[in-house]
């Protein structure tokens, strides 16, 4: 179970900007509620009443809020686990997002994004995971030019 003093290792690649995946037009999210800033480490899907305990910290949680019950608790537990955002699906079962989770979500800090019907919650992993290797792919070009300038210095 995350802890605050306990913190995941990260994964291989830098963080990716929220706002890199919110430019991706194409997919049609917007955001709605918290702040605009937030690095996303990862994506995971849960329609658990409480996803903490298998949260790491820096996800973007994915949800069409089939357990969704007390937004506040609910919202306070993605917070404590590190979460970076947290998506909302609607359609099939909320027709919108609720205004209570908007509301918490803003008391609480945590960017929330609308997710339109037409967007499936895989679309949106892929861009996540596609922004992540090319953030990946201009680290290690900026590593290579850094030792090829020091090979070249030695030289």
């Amino acid at each position: 179970m995350p802890s605050p003093s306990v913190t995941a290792p990260g994964p291989p690649t830098p963080p990716v900007p929220l706002a890199a995946l919110l430019a991706r037009k194409e997919l049609g999210l917007r955001r709605i509620a918290g702040p605009a800033d937030a690095d996303l480490l990862w994506v995971h899907t849960s329609e658990m009443a409480d996803p903490y305990p298998y949260l790491l910290g820096g996800e973007l949680l994915l949800s069409a809020g089939v357990l969704l019950t007390d937004p506040d608790r609910y919202v306070a537990r993605l917070v404590e686990a590190g979460a970076a955002a947290l998506g909302f699906g609607v359609r099939p079962v909320h027709e919108s997002v609720p205004e209570s989770l908007v509301e918490a979500c803003d008391r609480h800090g945590l960017p929330l994004l609308e997710v339109p019907p037409e967007t499936p919650f895989t679309t949106i992993a892929r861009a996540v995971w596609r922004l992540m290797a090319e953030a990946r792919h201009r680290e290690l070009r900026r590593v290579t030019r850094a030792q090829q300038a020091l090979a070249t210095a030695a030289a």
